[in-house]
């Protein structure tokens, strides 16, 4: 008990620490970033009786429809190292995939309107206009963990085994959230000057869905086309991780992990400065 409060101590002195050498400028936005995502989620759910367990209830809807059609109607089999093949484990692995994608779509949908339903906030001189499109994102972010947490308990319950690569969790969730960013300031910018992007984006994740392998097993798809899929499409690297991490306790996808890494970091720089670029016109136009 006195290790876990000298442990508990020290990390809140690393974080007091790690503030305090941050400018006062980049506070003052983080803080400013944590009151809007607060305002978020307390507004998309103000009023109602289930209140914040309301995306916990959308993701386990998804997931027994999809277990249903796949698992029960169409009779796909799934083997995982150390689960038993049926339709439970067909659930949870579907899960793992399925609550990162949604926080992933979620995120990029809503950030694309971000700017143009903030017009007030985007005349305001002194707002920063690169907060719009993270307060959806982040938001979409914060509702998965419900999910996710849900998810590692089943399995800890189902398996009575929780695995060591659990700690590695916050470092996939790093490549996601970057890659979602990315695109959110890039359909963001362009929303602004093209109102159908938003439209757009909404058929781009219909098609993007059937081809990452979030309701099929990877294993389906042509061996010639395997790789392709995976080193191109950092969706289907991200959600086979976190099945690995989560499920098998064995990262079995370290280069295409480290390649969906590299390609967000891109996307993040491609989109940030494409806003960067366009964000001085935004009153203008709205």
């Amino acid at each position: 008990m006195g290790l876990a409060r000298r442990l508990g101590a020290k990390v809140k002195n690393s974080i007091s620490k790690l503030l305090h050498a941050l400018p006062a400028d980049t506070l003052t936005k983080l803080d400013l970033l944590l009151t809007l995502v607060r305002r978020d989620l307390d507004v998309k759910y103000k009023g109602s009786v289930l209140g914040n367990f309301w995306p916990l209830i959308n993701q386990l809807s998804q997931l027994l429809i999809y277990t249903y059609v796949f698992s029960v109607i169409l009779q796909v089999k799934l083997s995982l190292k150390g689960l038993p093949e049926n339709n439970l484990t067909f659930g949870l692995w579907l899960f793992a995939g399925l609550v990162p994608w949604i926080a992933f779509t979620t995120g990029w949908l809503q950030s694309a309107s971000a700017v143009i339903v903030q017009p007030n906030l985007v005349k305001k001189v002194v707002f920063p206009l690169e907060l719009l499109p993270l307060v959806p994102i982040l938001s979409a972010f914060i509702e998965s963990t419900m999910g996710m947490m849900a998810l590692i308990v089943i399995v800890g319950l189902s398996t009575q085994v929780l695995h060591g690569t659990l700690w590695l969790l916050p470092f996939v969730f790093f490549t996601q959230l970057v890659l979602t960013i990315g695109l959110g300031y890039l359909v963001a910018g362009l929303t602004v000057f093209l109102r159908d992007i938003p439209q757009t984006v909404a058929v781009v994740i219909n098609l993007w869905f059937y081809l990452t392998p979030i309701v099929y097993p990877a294993k389906v798809i042509p061996e010639a086309w395997q790789k392709w899929v995976f080193w191109l499409n950092p969706m289907a690297a991200i959600a086979e991780v976190y099945r690995d991490l989560i499920l098998v306790g064995q990262v079995q996808h370290w280069q295409e992990w480290g390649i969906a890494t590299v390609i967000s970091l891109l996307i993040f720089v491609v989109g940030l400065k494409s806003y960067k670029h366009l964000q001085p016109t935004f009153a203008d136009v709205l």
